[in-house]
């Protein structure tokens, strides 16, 4: 597993556009403002892309790839086409399955169930339906939350409407499979919930 994927915070920043039917992000470190990876989806076809523009977006199929600022593969995201729930497959650098979300029925706020890849409950995404306050806790534990606002490098620090900051525990060991299902339900919160 790439060591870029063992820091604990990170800020999500939503590409915006008016005709925008991909799914893309810039990730950055807060704590020097750089770009450290990128989300694209660069395949989509042309029937996903007319769709993505009707009530019918949170359905489209969906792939997205996270690589280093450099272009190296971190992880893959993926998804079929989802009529009632979602079910999201994570893919690591090789392609090999790390994990999958399903998503809950009849969830307020959202929330999902993040496997390993032996299908062993892992985590739970649970958010607020109120706003973008989402928290990864697995027995009564907090793994991570992804929130419009941070309280670091000494002030309060509030993100504009499209983007957010995720915050890992110290207690996510570096190198567990978890970081990458974490870092990719952060993307699948705004395909999958917040559409």
């Amino acid at each position: 597993m790439n060591p870029i994927l063992n820091q604990n915070l990170f800020l999500v920043k939503e590409h915006i556009g008016m005709f925008k039917a991909s799914n893309n992000y810039d990730i950055y470190d807060p704590a020097n403002n750089q770009i450290i990876m990128h989300c694209r989806e660069n395949s989509l076809g042309i029937f996903t892309k007319i769709l993505r523009f009707t009530d019918y977006k949170r359905m489209t199929p969906f792939n997205v790839e996270i690589t280093t600022a450099d272009g190296e593969k971190l992880i893959s995201v993926k998804r079929g086409i989802a009529f009632f729930r979602s079910t999201v497959e994570i893919f690591d650098e090789k392609d090999r399955l790390v994990g999958t979300f399903k998503q809950k029925f009849f969830s307020i706020g959202g929330k999902f169930e993040i496997l390993d890849k032996n299908e062993k409950p892992v985590a739970t995404l649970q958010g607020k339906w109120t706003g973008w306050d989402f928290k990864f806790s697995h027995e009564n534990k907090q793994l991570a939350q992804v929130s419009k606002k941070w309280a670091g490098l000494g002030k309060e620090f509030f993100t504009s409407a499209d983007n957010y900051v995720l915050q890992i525990e110290e207690t996510v060991a570096a190198d567990s499979p978890l970081r990458q299902l974490i870092l990719a339900a952060v993307m699948c919160i705004d395909m999958v919930l917040k559409e």
